[in-house]
């Protein structure tokens, strides 16, 4: 993601929305951690969008959507961490990079017993 401002061009890596992603991922009560694996290579060689472990970030100008897959902890009420979730990823996504947080979609993969 490229801004022009007057005093020149701000560039953002999509490895660091990841990785904003992925702190706020695991600062959410609930989530135990980021599920990553084969298909996250898979994606990332086939689409060239940039994934890190759990993570898929896809940026349209100043717009971006977010993919998660987690391991949440068990017997936690499993709807309500994952909108927690999503509502911090959003949160600090918008506020770290000043871009505008479309979707962040969550996968839960597995349960930390």
């Amino acid at each position: 993601m490229s801004v022009k401002s007057p005093s020149g061009v701000i560039c953002i890596s999509d490895d660091v929305i990841s990785i904003i992603a992925v702190f706020a991922a695991l600062h959410t009560p609930g989530i135990d951690s980021m599920s990553g694996g084969l298909s996250e290579e898979l994606t990332k060689r086939l689409s060239g969008k940039s994934a890190r472990k759990g993570v898929v970030v896809e940026v349209m100008e100043s717009d971006v959507v977010i993919h998660l897959r987690v391991i949440v902890n068990y017997g936690m009420m499993i709807h309500n961490v994952c909108h927690e979730l999503q509502e911090n990823v959003r949160a600090d996504v918008e506020k770290l990079t000043g871009l505008r947080v479309l979707e962040v979609n969550v996968k839960v993969e597995n349960l930390a017993v």
